[in-house]
């Protein structure tokens, strides 16, 4: 009996709204390792925003890769973690940051969300090409 996700599965799984766990390496230091709200469409990069100058952001500029896991935290668990090259897209527009608020905490408190953050430094748009994948779903188990 496998626990692995199938590809429609995981892509599935990933597509779902799951707060990431974001790792980056950090030259000298353990690798950074954050949660961030992202997007992904099954076949598409996982997509998050950041801002260029924070430490995230710069460690992924140097770096060019990452990882991200997202995951379920009640049982059965279950997991998937994607590892790939990451590029910066440049300046988030309004549309992609509405997108990731609303995902993550509905539309009215979204919008209040981005009016309360709308004069903080512009974020950019990171997009994570998925290489590798790596998944367990514990449900599994009971269906054997």
């Amino acid at each position: 009996m496998t626990l692995a996700m199938t590809r429609a599965e995981r892509e599935a799984f990933l597509a779902g709204l799951h707060v990431g766990v974001l790792s980056v390496a950090a030259p000298g230091r353990s690798p950074l390792t954050v949660p961030v709200w992202y997007a992904y469409e099954p076949g598409g990069d996982v997509w998050f925003a950041t801002e260029p100058g924070s430490r995230k952001g710069r460690l992924v500029g140097v770096a060019g890769r990452a990882s991200l896991c997202a995951q379920n935290e009640v049982p059965p668990y279950s997991y998937v973690s994607v590892e790939g090259a990451v590029r910066d897209t440049g300046p988030s527009s309004p549309d992609e940051l509405r997108l990731l608020a609303h995902r993550y905490l509905g539309p009215e408190l979204g919008d209040a969300y981005l009016a309360a953050t709308s004069a903080d430094a512009v974020s950019h748009t990171y997009r994570l090409t998925p290489e590798v994948w790596w998944t367990v779903d514990y449900a599994k188990m009971a269906l054997g």
